[in-house]
């Protein structure tokens, strides 16, 4: 029987262990998780979500400090919708987080950097063309594309020197969407290096809708996009996502013509990964019954989550003066507009709870909403209990070799002295 290590990812002209971490924000596909995965062969992701807060909490920088004090210049509004972030800013924010990693980097593996278009910041075009271009001009290997349809998002970059260097891909959940992307890219004779199809079980957003999550399929997905490529003659590496929770579940997509495989779940609960490691434990102890897929989050997309996450129900006053990631071009995000609309209760004088949305910038920067792939609840599988209540928490590199290596469904346990046992 085969395993992931017989099989290699072509990007660029450089061959990888098919395995790709895969972007999950706000720094919880950090930096030491993408440069384990570069180390050992493969491509790990950093993530581009809400950078001026990461590098302030990871470099000291201030720049959240000072736009909060730009803000309070401002004639006063109740949100201040109308500020803009700081382009300047937000590149050197970029730019610091992204050569900080790529100066640390060793090994034959790459790293990716995954960029939201949902991030659009009160300025959607502008902001997103400088997050592209300052990674690019920090030396990333690569740029993903995803939390949105990106139909502009070549064009904005297509002057750059890097623009037919860098590895570029899309995140897509149809052939639907990925057609409308294709051809845009037309214009700027570009196509992308690789295709990301992620289905249902993924964690975090999803790219359908709430009613049609449950009906749709991954493998079906991929074929799907498999077949379109190939009636266009287009040879683009395909790699599905979302689900491949053992070394077998990527063979069998690898057997069938995909390139790699992204992967993401089985990577929270590692030492290595930006989660804090009280919330790892949270995950290791859910079960199936604590996901829920729901209509929480501000950017319109079905976010999966358990239910446990401090951030449902909270209404917390939105920080739009300091964070405002996700405001759009005309100052409006979801949530800051529900809890605008909510009355104050009669008996406390206190806002009534938003109970339809969260106030994703505020509880993501400070990992309470705990967002999540559907198997989650297998994660305990993956490790041993140490203590009642608490779980070994693995090495990325651990849980990297068993997918690279593991084969008929077979799982390797951590241990304390550091070696594996399989089950």
């Amino acid at each position: 029987m085969t395993c992931v290590d017989d099989y290699r990812l072509t990007l660029g002209g450089k061959q990888y262990v098919p395995l790709i971490i895969g972007g999950m924000g706000v720094d919880i596909s950090n930096s030491h998780l993408a440069l384990e995965a570069a180390r050992l062969g493969g491509i790990g992701h950093i993530s581009d979500a809400m950078t001026m807060a990461v590098t302030d909490r990871l470099y000291k920088t201030s720049y959240l400090k000072a736009r909060t004090a730009r803000n309070r210049q401002e004639p006063p509004e109740p949100t201040r919708r109308d500020v803009p972030f700081d382009l300047t800013d937000l590149r050197d924010a970029t730019m610091l987080h992204v050569s900080k990693t790529m100066d640390r980097k060793r090994g034959p593996g790459a790293v990716f950097i995954n960029v939201m278009e949902k991030l659009s910041m009160n300025a959607p075009r502008e902001t997103l063309k400088v997050r592209l271009e300052a990674a690019m001009d920090a030396g990333i290997d690569g740029i993903t594309l995803s939390a949105g349809l990106h139909l502009g998002s070549f064009e904005l970059i297509a002057e750059h020197p890097r623009f037919r260097d860098v590895q570029l891909g899309i995140i897509v959940s149809s052939a639907r969407a990925l057609a409308l992307f294709l051809r845009r890219a037309k214009r700027v004779e570009r196509m992308p290096d690789y295709i990301v199809v992620e289905g249902p079980l993924a964690g975090g957003h999803l790219g359908f809708g709430i009613d049609d999550w449950q009906k749709a399929d991954l493998p079906s997905i991929v074929k799907e996009v498999q077949d379109m490529l190939a009636k266009d003659g287009l040879n683009i590496p395909v790699i599905p996502a979302g689900g491949v929770f053992t070394g077998t579940d990527a063979v069998n997509y690898l057997s069938q013509g995909a390139a790699a495989v992204q992967v993401a779940t089985r990577f929270t609960i590692t030492r290595e990964c930006g989660l804090p490691d009280h919330v790892k434990q949270v995950y290791l102890g859910a079960g199936l019954e604590d996901v829920e897929v729901n209509t929480q989050s501000p950017t319109g997309y079905p976010m999966r989550m358990l239910t446990s996450s401090p951030a449902l129900g909270s209404s917390i006053r939105p920080n739009c003066e300091t964070l405002g990631f996700i405001l759009d071009g005309e100052g409006h995000c979801k949530y800051l507009d529900a809890y605008d609309a909510t009355p104050d209760d009669p008996a406390t004088g206190r806002k009534m709870p938003v109970t339809d949305r969260v106030c994703l910038c505020t509880h993501m920067n400070a990992f309470r909403v705990y967002t999540c792939g559907h198997y989650v609840y297998r994660l305990k599988e993956t490790t041993v209990l140490e203590a009642p209540g608490r779980y070994l928490l693995p090495s990325a590199e651990h849980v990297f070799w068993d997918y690279q290596f593991s084969r008929d469904h077979r799982i390797a346990l951590p241990s304390v002295s550091g070696e594996a046992a399989l089950v």
